[in-house]
């Protein structure tokens, strides 16, 4: 979502379960996952993207500081990230927001900056959902044409599309100028004299106007330019509670200000006036939930989504990002993902749920695809990255979400996170390599990584609204280690460092495997504790696993240490070779530089391979299949 997330986020961490990971998935819907291959995600701040200028002037405007278009994802771009390992393009973005920009010739209206973040404004402020940022077209008045041409060359490189659309909230200023016929805005037939009914678009507070916040910390709408418009007011009566759930009229700065918040006919003391879900329909399929409410009588914000989905699928994209998708009934979530489906079975659907409690509720009776797995895996990574975690709690995390382990996508880094590379986080980009390595095999999940994740990026742009250490989503800015891989449009890396050329061939090469290994769509089992036990030498800053499908047996091994290398005699589990039927000597390929060819021995029962590992290695070896 937006800065102050944190304040959100309930870090709940679930209990780890005593069965053995390497059972197959029992789960109705994991089952489909073996036959498949990993999915990777590329996240792209589609403003930044192909944005040349470099003079990152903070709170600089578009013509200072420039802007990135559609048109910049050219062949040549699609296909690099294409060749990176890459299956779906998250484009970020792309609905149109509110932004400060002067675009009235085409029959859009100014923004006000009091309630706009930034100067290009968030992009979870969305001002029109049946258009486009304008920022983002070469011709403004054609920019529905021009993102659709972005997404057919996407496909015409084996690329699906997703978009974001944010149920929770819209902007302040919410103004659909585009709307297909018969699609009235939100809160067009609201009855504002009620706090809440069911059928209004927004909550309501009542003999009240709507007050900008007081600003704190220094901050000042446009950094303090004068505007005729900058003046702390924004006419809203009565005023509207705000996109985090706040009834103030005058919103906290840390609330989100620039939004208000949907109902879905949730009532103000937070009973629900609509039909629950039976609980068994948490084992129903797509086409019985979609039946449960074909004839009911849904609150209108429901519809509204609906149908705003079923247009962007219509448009040509293949799937959605939900925002903070658990502060949205997990009802309309059955509604909403039932109604997608039964129009395109294979749309990719992920929600933002940061709470492990209702993962479950979401998957299962919301019917999403996938969910950002921030609060079990990344938090343990970054934990481990930054010095103080133990790998350990990997395999933690692994146990207590075998269930649904294919529908937790695993990530480093997106527009939320810190960049790796900032001196906040860990300061340096080779410190997530391992991490990046068990992040993306250890299930059957997606991976997904950000723009510039892997050429080192830093976020250190000071770009106005917000601090450094995660690249703006709020201003215009440039971004310099992704400047200098598109090398003036060029799209070839020509202006990279030689530690940065290594670390994106390093990316390219482990996605790659990912999307090719069956072996990752397969079983899983840890072998870190018996080496732990069995092996001198062995530490907690080791981690190593198993996975292993009918053509294709791996053993990953990943050294998180910055600074030792270890050399011991890496031991596979009698259960393991029990399991692979393993004899005699074995040939190991190394999977992720092909450096490193050795054997497995296995004497007495237990493999055998003699190692040294050295500060942020991984080895994938693939044992070599015989005929």
């Amino acid at each position: 979502m937006k800065n102050n997330k944190a304040i959100w986020i309930l870090l709940l961490f679930t209990s780890a379960c005593i069965q053995d990971v390497s059972k197959k998935q029992s789960d109705v819907e994991n089952i489909g996952a073996m036959s498949e291959r990993k999915k990777v995600v590329y996240q792209v701040f589609t403003r930044l993207f192909g944005n040349t200028n470099t003079t990152n002037k903070p709170w600089g405007t578009i013509e200072e500081n420039g802007v990135g278009k559609f048109a910049d994802f050219n062949d040549k771009a699609l296909s690099e990230i294409k060749s990176l390992g890459v299956t779906h393009i998250w484009y970020t973005g792309v609905p149109h927001h509110a932004l400060i920009n002067d675009y009235r010739d085409f029959g859009i209206s100014n923004d006000d900056p009091d309630v706009v973040k930034g100067r290009a404004g968030s992009p979870y402020a969305v001002k029109d959902y049946y258009n486009v940022n304008p920022d983002l077209a070469i011709n403004p008045e054609n920019r529905l044409e021009e993102f659709k041409e972005l997404i057919e060359r996407s496909h015409e490189h084996g690329l699906k599309v997703i978009i974001d659309i944010v149920p929770n909230h819209v902007a302040r200023n919410y103004e659909g100028r585009t709307n297909p016929e018969g699609v009235e805005d939100f809160g067009s037939s609201d009855d504002a004299s009620m706090e809440y009914h069911r059928d209004n678009n927004f909550y309501y507070v009542l003999g009240e106007e709507f007050k900008v916040p007081l600003w704190q910390d220094g901050y000042l709408p446009l950094g303090g330019e004068e505007q005729q418009n900058t003046d702390g007011k924004f006419i809203e009566v009565p005023a509207k509670w705000t996109g985090n759930g706040s009834r103030l009229s005058q919103p906290n700065f840390n609330d989100w200000y620039e939004t208000v918040k949907i109902n879905y006919g949730v009532k103000p003391d937070g009973t629900k006036d609509f039909e629950e879900l039976p609980e068994s329909y948490s084992q129903m399929d797509i086409k019985t939930h979609f039946e449960f409410w074909k004839e009911k009588d849904l609150p209108d914000s429901w519809y509204k989504f609906r149908d705003i989905a079923l247009y962007w699928l219509d448009f040509g994209v293949d799937g959605f990002r939900f925002d903070m998708a658990e502060m949205v009934p997990v009802e309309f979530w059955s509604f909403m993902n039932s109604s997608i489906k039964m129009k395109n079975s294979d749309a990719f659907l992920l929600a933002e749920v940061y709470n492990p409690n209702l993962y479950r509720d979401y998957l299962h009776k919301g019917k999403m695809d996938y969910l950002y797995d921030k609060v079990e895996l990344y938090d343990s990574l970054k934990h481990i990255m930054k010095g103080y975690g133990w790998t350990d709690h990997i395999h933690t995390v692994q146990l207590g979400m075998q269930d649904i382990e294919h529908n937790m996508l695993r990530f480093l880094e997106n527009h939320d996170e810190q960049r790796i590379s900032s001196p906040n986080f860990v300061g340096r980009a080779d410190l997530g390599k391992p991490a990046m390595v068990v992040s993306a095999t250890l299930s059957t999940a997606p991976t997904m990584i950000y723009f510039g994740q892997e050429l080192g990026e830093d976020g250190s742009e000071n770009a106005g609204f917000g601090k450094p250490t995660r690249t703006s989503i709020f201003d215009y800015v440039g971004v310099p280690a992704h400047q200098r891989w598109m090398n003036d449009k060029k799209f070839d890396g020509g202006q990279l460092t030689v530690d940065e050329r290594a670390l994106r061939d390093f990316y390219k090469r482990l996605l790659n495997f990912t999307i090719k290994s069956s072996a990752l769509m397969g079983e899983y089992q840890e072998v870190h504790y018996y080496n732990k036990e069995h092996t001198e030498t062995y530490d907690h800053r080791v981690f190593s696993f198993v996975r292993w499908s009918n053509d294709e047996k791996l053993i990953i091994i990943s050294n998180f240490d910055a600074d030792k290398s270890y050399a011991f005699d890496f031991k596979l589990p009698p259960e393991i070779v029990s399991k692979w039927g393993l004899k005699g000597e074995i040939r190991l390929e190394e999977q992720l530089y092909g450096s490193i060819n050795t054997q497995l021995k296995i004497n007495d029962g237990v493999g055998r391979i003699q190692l040294k590992i050295k500060p942020l290695e991984s080895f994938i070896f693939r044992l070599e299949q015989k005929n």
